[in-house]
């Protein structure tokens, strides 16, 4: 994949700490760091799918993961997901 590709970050809404279900981008910060600093343009999208975070590269689903499962803000670099994540996104055609 070319160094500047366009990735948009499709994320659904979630509940955290028993308050309302609602779309935050808090646990995509870290995600949206590593996808930044490879040179990436990154789109969010709000989508209806709870818990759900889908990364699309040229039309295609590339990866998905359960957004509680992103580390909470931070640079993303000691986050397992996060590095998933780029690795999809460097191998995307």
């Amino acid at each position: 994949m070319p160094g500047q590709a366009r990735v948009t970050v499709r994320y659904g809404p979630y509940s955290c700490c028993s308050g309302p279900v609602k779309h935050r981008t808090f646990r995509l910060q870290g995600l949206q760091a590593v996808l930044v600093s490879d040179g990436h343009q990154v789109v969010l999208e709000e989508i209806l799918d709870w818990n759900t975070v889908e990364l699309i590269v040229n039309g295609e689903n590339i990866f998905q993961c359960n957004i509680k499962e992103l580390d909470f803000g931070g640079d993303g670099q000691l986050d397992p997901l996060c590095e998933e994540a780029r690795k999809a996104v460097l191998n995307a055609y």
